[in-house]
């Protein structure tokens, strides 16, 4: 049936008019640009169809095409008969599954309706019904392979409610290929955090992963697009490898690559902004609420062409096609380039994390997440950390990362003096709690104290006792002071009096020497 591959109803129409009107077929072949035989062929068949000028408003070009064309071999004449017709909307969602080809399609036909159609015109007319289909659901796609993902060019206002004062806010649209199921939500921003966290929301969401992701070519997911060799963004590719999932980035200046999540993207655009245009929202989750509601609406409602929804495409042919999702969600993590200091420490956000000290000055990877702080050397995670937010101390050191000298002295506490006092007696602890006390932190007492213990290791207890008394009594809270009590026997000499001051020993420079 050549004329049924040229022509078309818009060009049989203008032909039957052209005709009805007397043109000569010489006229009707220079207007349509068609052979002579083409022409000839569709007024045939408009006779033998009993059709007439004007056309009534009942016949439209799916009518008007059944009627001319879809005849037993071709033939037009009072003998002919139609063909039985298949479910044309269950083969186009059966032709969606894995393996599924034409030819099984064909062959399952011809065994119901013996008397159906070849199979080359079974082919043209399977891929005449996917043609007329809407943009969105004519790809081709099989079940669970590829996910077109993409941010919606209009975005959604949301009032502050104190202010009143409009922030946009970006809407995530993805669209599976088979099914075309169509989830969107809201972000304040196509940054990564917000990207990445659309993603797991969305795996989530569908209850598995497929086998391709399809972005286009946006920062946060494509570090430099390339016809042949796109650099995928390493937070993005950390994502990805989490959930075992290809990128396949839509090629630069290839429309096609990305026709379907477009067709998707303008028709949930449509469907979400057009439906909430009338509504004010004042924060981000009330605004996700209510996209959430209508995207509902949206899946579960009916295809015009096929007959069901997308929510249904989604259990009977996406979803059996999924991966399983791995056993936790993936984390959003950042990734920075740092060098330890020669303290072998790293600052992340004015916030210090140690690393081994061999590091000393090497450059290393942070990954850094809301809850911990974790660094690699050459790929080998190194450093683990919990993250710091606020506090006192800036920095977090694990001993293991230290010097040997270093440890000694990370092991020092108020308590541990505490203890080697008392080990002594109660006069070196109350000595030992006092010069703590008497410092802004205890820590700047450390020395001190390390001092005056070292200054007894070559005394009994019990004089270290009577030394320890001495220099509570008179206030002597320094190693130096104490060292002097004990090199001149003062102690020993006589008893101190209450607030006496070690200062006025003989043997002792007083502030006026400096005088």
């Amino acid at each position: 049936m050549p004329a049924r591959r040229t022509l078309t109803m818009r060009q049989l129409r203008r032909i039957m008019r052209m005709h009805h009107e007397g043109a000569s077929a010489r006229e009707i072949v220079r207007s349509v640009g068609m052979a002579r035989s083409t022409v000839q062929d569709a007024l045939k068949r408009a006779a033998a169809a009993k059709l007439s000028w004007p056309l009534g408003d009942e016949l439209t070009d799916e009518v008007l095409e059944a009627r001319l064309f879809a005849r037993v071999g071709g033939g037009v004449g009072a003998g002919a008969r139609m063909r039985p017709e298949p479910d044309w909307g269950k083969l186009v969602r059966e032709l969606r599954r894995p393996a599924v080809t034409m030819m099984i399609l064909w062959e399952e036909y011809r065994q119901a309706c013996p008397g159906g159609y070849g199979y080359s015109r079974f082919c043209e007319l399977l891929r005449a019904f996917q043609q007329r289909l809407s943009p969105v659901m004519r790809q081709h796609h099989v079940a669970g392979d590829k996910l077109f993902i993409d941010y919606s060019g209009k975005r959604l206002g949301i009032a502050d409610p104190l202010t009143g004062e409009i922030r946009m806010a970006e809407i995530f649209v993805a669209v599976l290929g088979a099914s075309n199921y169509t989830f969107a939500e809201v972000t304040w921003s196509q940054t990564l955090p917000d990207w990445i966290g659309s993603h797991v929301r969305l795996f989530r969401h569908i209850g598995g992963v497929v086998r391709l992701l399809v972005p286009d070519n946006l920062k946060s997911a494509v570090n430099k697009a390339s016809f042949y060799d796109p650099e995928i963004n390493r937070s993005y590719g950390r994502m990805t490898a989490h959930y075992d999932v290809g990128v396949l980035p839509a090629r630069p200046k290839k429309p096609k690559d990305k026709a379907s999540v477009e067709a998707g993207v303008r028709f949930a655009q449509s469907y979400i902004i057009g439906r909430l245009r009338n509504q004010t929202f004042f924060s981000l989750d009330e605004a996700s609420a209510a996209v959430a509601e209508v995207m509902t609406a949206m899946n579960t409602r009916p295809m015009r062409k096929l007959g069901v929804s997308r929510a249904d495409l989604l259990e009977s042919l996406d979803r059996p096609a999924l991966r399983a999702l791995p056993l936790t969600d993936y984390e959003y993590a950042e990734w920075r380039l740092v060098r330890a200091g020669i303290d072998y420490h790293v600052e992340i956000d004015s916030f210090y994390y140690s690393v081994p000290h061999a590091l000393i000055r090497e450059q290393v990877d942070a990954r850094i997440t809301t809850r911990t702080i974790e660094l690699f050397h050459r790929g080998k995670r190194v450093a683990a950390h919990q993250r710091r937010y606020g506090g006192v101390t800036r920095h977090g050191t694990q001993t293991e990362h230290m010097p040997r000298a270093h440890r000694f002295y990370a092991e020092w506490s108020p308590e541990r003096f505490r203890r080697w006092g008392a080990d002594i007696g109660p006069e070196t602890e109350g000595l030992i709690l006092a010069i703590l006390s008497r410092r802004p932190h205890p820590e700047q007492g450390f020395r001190t104290c390390l001092g005056v213990l070292r200054l007894y290791k070559a005394l009994a207890n019990s004089r270290a006792e009577s030394v320890s008394a001495y220099a509570l009594a008179v206030g002597a809270l320094n190693s130096k002071s104490v060292g002097s009590i004990i090199t001149h026997n003062i102690d020993l000499a006589a008893p101190a009096e209450e607030g006496a001051s070690v200062d006025s020993h003989a043997n002792v420079r007083g502030a006026r020497y400096f005088h």
